[in-house]
Order: C-alpha cells, then structure tokens, then sequence
C-alpha cells in the first residue's frame, strides 16, 4: 500500500515565554485506501497533528508529504492549492456558510478550484447530495437543517474536488447517536466503496472500531499504533 500522506520528524511547538509543544517528533505513512483514527486524551495533540497532515498548520521541524510531494517548501498559496486540489476536511462544527444554500455550500470548493465548468460542477454537487441521502435539502439554508443533515452536508463539501484524503476532526462530536451513527457509516463507506484515504480524530469507540489502523497520541508523541482486528 504506497503512502499517500507521510509525517517525518514532525514537530509542532508554539512560541513564547513558555514554549509550548503539541506535536512532538511524529513519523508515520498513511496508505491510500486506509482508514486511520488518530486517538487520545483532551491536549494529546490530535487535531494539531491533523491540522499539519491536513496543511492546515505548517511544522516547526520536520516534513509533510502529500501524494509523494515534499510540501516544507510550499508558501501560503501552494499550500492553499494543494489542500483545494486534493484534501477534504470535515470538522466537528459543520462550518457551512450561513448565507448560501445546500447546494451553494457544495459548489464552493469547485468553483474556487476552476477544474469544472458551472454545469459540470452543478451536477456533480447534485450527485453527492444523492449519494449522501440529502438531495431533497438542496434549495434549504443550513439553519433550516438538523446537525446530522448538515454534517452530511459537510461531507458532500469535502468530497467536491474528489480529493486524495479526506481529514475529519470530531465528526460524530456535535451529534445525538442515532446522526452520529449515520455520519460514521458514511465515513467508513468512503474507504469501502469509493476508495478514498480518510484520516479521522475521535473520542468515540464505535467509531474507531472499524478502523484499519487506530494510532495513539499522549503529550504529542506516537504509541504504538493498532491494527484493527
């Protein structure tokens, strides 16, 4: 299985009077197709290290590479183009545009890209409304929706520019069992059915169960990692 996220070295310590160090000297590869859940105590590190898998955050030391690329040397918009292009993100708090509709919200990150036309990309927000049970709450406000719609609403956002990994953090967090049983099914189902590499940080045991690999993380550093069974 070829790596298509990597971490070597990695280290992650906010300045100041009292350095503070969240992410501390992680290495570790990611395989296309798998489906990892990063977990740990509250301030263990996780969405920190999420955060600079995801190029979200850069390291203080060490590298990140991303479909066999070195991103260390990237600025701000060839990072900001390569999270576009090729990583989706799913948060606790949906983050859904309050102003826009259902579809609007989907459409964004394809419009930002440009690799679609207006048409193209309409039908393929459509297709992933479908496919995500949702289709019918296209025309809706985000506020007119419950918290389980609009994270699967999210999930269709992450999934717009067909993306190499998709980074979830909390996903289930914000939700009653029965939506969080719903938006952990999806998840899983992307590794399953589509194939993609999802990278997931969670409290919930049911949702780290089906894992292929779930990876420990206390005071910012690895345990050792855990085959699913």
């Amino acid at each position: 299985m070829s790596a298509v996220l990597k971490a070597e070295h990695v280290l992650r310590r906010l300045g100041g009077e009292v350095p503070v160090t969240l992410v501390d000297d992680v290495s570790l590869e990611i395989g296309r197709g798998e489906f990892v859940c990063i977990m740990g105590p509250s301030g263990s590190g996780k969405s920190s290290l999420l955060y600079l898998l995801g190029l979200l955050d850069v390291p203080s030391a060490g590298r990140i590479l991303l479909d066999g690329e070195d991103t260390s040397s990237y600025g701000e918009d060839e990072l900001a183009n390569r999270r576009l292009a090729k990583l989706g993100f799913v948060f606790q708090f949906h983050f859904l545009l309050a102003e826009f509709t259902v579809l609007e919200n989907v459409l964004l990150p394809m419009r930002r890209l440009g690799r679609l036309d207006e048409a193209a990309a309409t039908t393929r927000a459509r297709e992933l409304l479908e496919r995500l049970g949702v289709a019918d709450q296209a025309a809706k406000r985000p506020s007119q929706l419950s918290g389980g719609q609009r994270q699967r609403i999210a999930i269709a956002r992450a999934l717009a520019n067909d993306p190499l990994v998709v980074l979830a953090d909390e996903p289930t967090g914000n939700l009653d069992s029965a939506a969080a049983a719903n938006v952990r099914e999806i998840l899983h189902g992307l590794t399953h059915e589509l194939g993609k590499t999802v990278v997931a940080v969670t409290h919930d045991p049911a949702f780290a169960a089906a894992a292929d690999r779930r990876i420990g993380l206390v005071d910012g550093r690895l345990r050792t990692s855990e085959a699913a069974a």
